[in-house]
């Protein structure tokens, strides 16, 4: 009975202890708030801005030491990721992209982290809510007309065609990754689309990574892959079909397990626009591109698999 007694008043003591180191949990002021409508900010509000916004409101249980401790990093490293309180300020297409990954993950199963949702029952995204979600961002937004859009997209594929080997400068992303113009004389090893944006994707393999693919060896890709994915947006052929539009962006993921240590063995980058700038302002930008391949850590962070007989 004395032994249970000192036991209970050690573990008490350290629990008080514990509670001593509080470190502040910042709330800056909200700047920019995502440019959504009400019904999608309701639901971002309720499931999401705990970890992704500056009006983060913690229950009771989340102050008490030592889960206080874990869930502080674990919203500060959401802020980091997406923060719905300063996306406000980047254009639209980026607000939606972001919501775009967002739900992605959801639809995942990998946000809200499987261990957070565990005690936080109230954070997790309902299928009706999904719904709403998925239907905002299936809904183009409203598009100024532009004047010929089939053919001044025709002219600007032909365009991307005729340059394949044109010398041409390009900037590396700001995390170093090199921009490799070679890309367009790979092979396509799949192709996907966004349904969020009605973009249409060709993945392109390096012969590294076709040499994998022919091996089976795409669970674990060897140092040297790349993978080149390039976006064009949807043009409506008028005949029922779809063709390819205005070109987009093109990324890159570079494998090289020593090099890109720090992030995930992969290099990231992406060049969008005519004349392939590039995407980030900063190197904090392959966040984005890690954090929206975790879910698929399993694969080698890559998402599509290869058509069959694409080596």
């Amino acid at each position: 009975m004395r032994l249970l007694t000192g036991t209970g008043i050690a573990l008490l003591l350290i629990g008080g202890a514990m509670q001593a180191y509080h470190p502040k949990l910042e709330s800056p002021p909200v700047t920019a708030e995502i440019q959504v409508p009400d019904e999608v900010k309701q639901i971002l509000r309720q499931r999401c801005y705990s970890c992704h916004s500056n009006e983060t409101k913690l229950p009771w249980y989340d102050n008490l030491a030592p889960a206080y401790w874990i869930v502080r990093s674990d919203v500060r490293e959401g802020r980091e990721h997406v923060n719905f309180s300063t996306i406000g300020a980047k254009p639209a297409a980026v607000q939606r992209g972001t919501l775009f990954e967002s739900v992605n993950l959801i639809q995942l199963g990998s946000m809200p982290l499987p261990r957070y949702l565990a005690v936080h029952r109230d954070a997790g995204v309902t299928p009706d809510e999904l719904v709403t979600l998925r239907h905002y961002l299936e809904t183009p937004p409203v598009q100024p007309a532009a004047p010929a859009p089939a053919a001044a997209a025709e002219t600007q594929f032909q365009h991307w065609i005729a340059s394949n080997g044109t010398p041409i400068q390009v900037q590396p992303e700001w995390n170093g990754v090199p921009f490799l113009p070679e890309y367009k004389n790979w092979k396509p090893v799949s192709s996907t689309e966004r349904w969020d944006n009605h973009t249409m994707r060709q993945i392109f393999g390096n012969d590294i990574a076709l040499e994998a693919i022919a091996d089976g060896k795409i669970d674990n890709w060897p140092d040297g892959t790349v993978f080149a994915k390039v976006a064009w947006l949807q043009q409506p052929d008028g005949k029922g079909g779809i063709t390819t539009g205005a070109f987009q962006q093109v990324e890159l993921m570079i494998k090289d397990s020593k090099k890109y240590a720090s992030t995930e063995g992969w290099g990231w980058g992406r060049w969008r626009g005519d004349d392939l700038k590039p995407y980030g302002k900063d190197a904090a930008f392959q966040n984005e591109c890690i954090s929206c391949h975790e879910p698929v850590a399993h694969s080698d962070h890559v998402y599509t698999m290869p058509i069959g007989g694409a080596q």
